[in-house]
């Protein structure tokens, strides 16, 4: 029998408070919306675990199309917990990263929509000028501007 393998990532989650305002704050970033549902039902709570569930969800795409962020807003159950304000060394889900092409531009758009730089914009290695910015919700995600040809996977030791 051959192996199974991962074939794709095909989307990080991230669950909101509002749907809609967190669809704005993303589209402000760059990414589109592809769509909106509605998945409600006794069979959705048995994939989470969670029982009889409604979720609205809203998946963005990224510009070249290759990934994804579901944006979710649960009915019901209610939210139990709440990470969105975590510093950066919390154990779980740390960031999402995106690579845009004009930083100091695009601070300026998302402090409009309430986004605020969590330390300093920085200079790393020539590479690339990136920050942590808390966004919509103080949901945390990295921003980085390549500044150049090398990237960073050029100077992470390979085993």
């Amino acid at each position: 029998m051959t192996k199974s393998k991962i074939m794709e990532m095909n989307n990080v989650g991230i669950v909101v408070k509002s749907l809609d305002d967190a669809v704005s704050f993303f589209t402000e970033l760059g990414l589109t919306l592809e769509g909106r549902a509605k998945v409600e039902g006794e069979w959705a709570g048995r994939v989470t675990g969670l029982g009889n569930q409604s979720v609205e969800i809203a998946m963005m795409v990224t510009p070249d199309g290759h990934s994804r962020l579901e944006l979710l807003q649960f009915l019901s159950p209610q939210t139990i917990a709440d990470h969105r304000t975590a510093p950066v060394n919390s154990l779980g889900y740390l960031r999402v990263m995106f690579r845009v092409d004009n930083l100091n531009e695009l601070l300026t758009r998302l402090a409009k929509h309430g986004a605020e730089v969590v330390g300093e914009v920085v200079n790393y290695e020539n590479i690339y000028k990136l920050c942590y910015i808390r966004g919509i919700e103080g949901i945390l995600i990295g921003l980085a501007e390549q500044l150049g040809d090398k990237t960073a996977t050029d100077i992470i030791e390979k085993p």
